[in-house]
């Protein structure tokens, strides 16, 4: 089985990347249409931290599970929750780039906005960047501890048959 390695940070600032240059696209063609901006809803951000604290809270668990009795761990469970966190990752960094995005097509303007406007645009960036950390967190709580790999076996310490003088390659 091949060994899983962390989420690469340049998918998730390449995701932000992205979020960012679609807020900046839809809120250059709202206005250039005469549109109103777009203002995300302040439930955006309350559902990221909300998913970010879920994420923290069942990883924090399972981490504590691992520690406490190893044997009662599902596997697929951890591998859920794993997948979650690589997810999660991604779309906060999408979310908050989009936020970023609407927030900085309010930058050039020669009438400052209200701060009903770019409010909720900082705060969508704030869950965003909230959500990639606790993700970022709850998968390095899903790593497997040392001494229970499945691709070394038991622990390293432990002398194996592969030690023995009969089985050693010459």
């Amino acid at each position: 089985m091949p060994r899983l390695e962390r989420s690469n940070p340049l998918g998730t600032a390449a995701a932000a990347a992205i979020g960012v240059a679609v807020g900046l696209i839809l809120q250059f063609g709202l206005s250039s249409r005469g549109m109103p901006t777009l203002v995300p809803p302040l439930t955006l951000p309350t559902s990221l931290v909300l998913i970010a604290g879920a994420l923290l809270v069942l990883g924090l668990r399972l981490r504590r599970l691992v520690r406490t009795r190893p044997g009662a761990v599902n596997p697929f469970q951890a591998v859920r929750l794993l997948a979650a966190a690589r997810a999660a990752q991604i779309v906060g960094a999408l979310l908050g780039g989009f936020g970023g995005g609407l927030a900085l097509s309010l930058v050039g303007r020669s009438v400052p906005a209200p701060s009903s406007t770019w409010l909720p645009m900082l705060l969508a960036v704030a869950g965003g960047a909230i959500l990639v950390a606790c993700a970022a967190v709850t998968e390095h709580l899903c790593r497997v501890p040392p001494g229970d790999d499945p691709e070394t076996g038991a622990d390293e310490t432990e002398p194996g048959p592969a030690d023995q003088a009969a089985y050693r390659k010459p």
